[in-house]
């Protein structure tokens, strides 16, 4: 049975000024995988991410996002694609000043006509759904840190998103709420079906979720591994690659 790409990266090529941050750089993201980019600091993750998402402008190749060309889409277009999409970034981007419920309301707000006790309605269910319940009200200052983390991920599935974005979600977490978080990913993935693309470095992480992975090296300016990282922790005759999964100086 052949697997739909739903998203496709061809020979993407970006950077900044005159520094090329990576070139050549192809891969397939398949339907309902949790697909890990990865590699040491410095080496494009998050540049790559935010191609993907239309925020940065690649100097070279083509990106699809469930068959639309990201570079090429005008507003509209753009527009489009990112009801398709959800993004949790690093920091959460919650609102300082608006209640969790009306972080979440927002993108809902923005991008339908939905009356307000459908708004309402929805918001409830995606609070439930990252175990938020009954936190509606509450401001983003009165949250721990896993709980932000929730808060955010509940406003990107918003809008039922076929395909979730993570920026270093683990980030500024401690071991057990990083695990927590790894666990509600996997449950949401096998329970909503949804494709999931996550910047991380992160092995336990990256060894809990992922079902394949790219790694990205600031030498190479480019990819040096795909895969399952259990294989290429095993297998791998890349040097830095076996380290890297290895945890070897």
């Amino acid at each position: 049975m052949t697997r739909k790409a739903i998203i496709e990266v061809k020979d993407l090529e970006a950077g900044y000024d005159d520094a090329i941050i990576f070139r050549h750089v192809t891969f397939n993201v398949y339907e309902g995988e949790i697909f890990v980019i990865l590699g040491g600091s410095g080496c494009g993750k998050s540049t790559l991410l935010k191609c993907i998402i239309g925020l940065l402008q690649p100097r070279a190749g083509r990106i699809l996002i469930d068959g639309d060309e990201v570079v090429a889409e005008d507003e509209d277009g753009l527009k489009k694609i990112l009801t398709k999409i959800g993004v949790l970034y690093q920091s959460s981007a919650l609102f300082g000043s608006m209640t969790v419920a009306q972080n979440v309301a927002l993108p809902i707000e923005t991008y339908t006509s939905l009356k307000k006790d459908a708004v309402d309605m929805l918001v409830k269910m995606k609070l439930g759904l990252v175990d938020l319940d009954g936190y509606g009200n509450h401001l983003p200052s009165e949250l721990s840190g896993g709980m932000k983390k929730r808060a955010g991920l509940a406003r990107a599935m918003a809008l039922n998103p076929k395909i979730l974005f993570f920026d270093e979600p683990s980030a500024g977490l401690d071991p057990i709420t990083s695990a927590e978080l790894d666990h509600l990913l996997l449950h949401l993935n096998r329970t909503l079906g949804t494709t999931m693309v996550i910047v991380t470095h992160e092995l336990e992480s990256i060894f809990t979720v992922a079902s394949r992975i790219i790694m990205l090296d600031k030498k190479a300016k480019g990819m040096i591994a795909e895969g399952d990282p259990r294989y290429l922790r095993d297998h791998s005759q890349n040097a830095f690659v076996k380290r890297f999964f290895n945890r070897r100086a």
